[in-house]
């Protein structure tokens, strides 16, 4: 199976996924406009700032394909791509696709000149309990989950990751500590991290 990601560029933090998707020998591309989306069978929102990247989606007119988009592939969020996959933001300037049954609050964790980077404990199942470097900048808060949301990780008892299907929300940067493993969830069929691979039992 050949897979091909792309990482939105519109603004933000997207080079590091690219290098993330290097060490895996996945390979990935830029989705500056809609017909990148027929170019790839996944997609990775990343950091940046919401406010400002859910403006710029709605300018370049991407927020209905990147919508038709996620309900046949994956789709993964960092940070404020957590943001942009939540069903509700706590921030009437930003609009979400409600990938995730979620409610999120802006810029709860970390500052932008002094990020928090804390370990934190992620669950994937029975004697599969990962302990991870997660850096915080400006980070969103998960305040609210749904049905059929798994929580992976959490953190000062809210939860900073979630897994939902073939949606993969994350409230931290992976990227700038070298973890590929988050990637590997949604991306690589060959990881024991793959999320078709996973059993269904998660952190509550």
């Amino acid at each position: 199976m050949v897979i091909k990601v792309g990482v939105l560029e519109l603004q933000g933090d997207f080079a590091l996924h690219h290098d993330v998707f290097s060490r895996l020998g996945i390979d990935s591309i830029p989705v500056k406009i809609q017909s990148d989306l027929d170019l790839i069978d996944g997609l990775v929102i990343p950091g940046g700032e919401s406010t400002t990247m859910s403006l710029l989606i709605n300018t370049f007119g991407l927020r209905e394909p990147i919508i038709n988009f996620g309900k046949d592939y994956p789709v993964m969020g960092t940070c404020a791509g957590l943001i942009l996959m939540a069903k509700e933001v706590q921030d009437e300037r930003v609009q979400s696709f409600g990938f995730l049954d979620i409610s999120v609050d802006r810029n709860a964790y970390g500052r932008q000149i002094k990020s928090s980077t804390e370990k934190v404990l992620y669950h994937f199942g029975p004697n599969k309990i990962v302990e991870l470097k997660t850096t915080l900048i400006r980070a969103p808060k998960i305040s609210n989950v749904g049905e059929g949301i798994h929580v992976l990780g959490e953190f000062d008892g809210f939860p900073v990751a979630v897994l939902s299907g073939h949606y993969l929300g994350i409230s931290f940067h992976p990227e700038l500590n070298n973890i590929d493993l988050f990637h590997q969830i949604l991306f690589d069929p060959n990881s024991e991290y793959y999320y078709k691979n996973l059993k269904q039992t998660y952190a509550a």
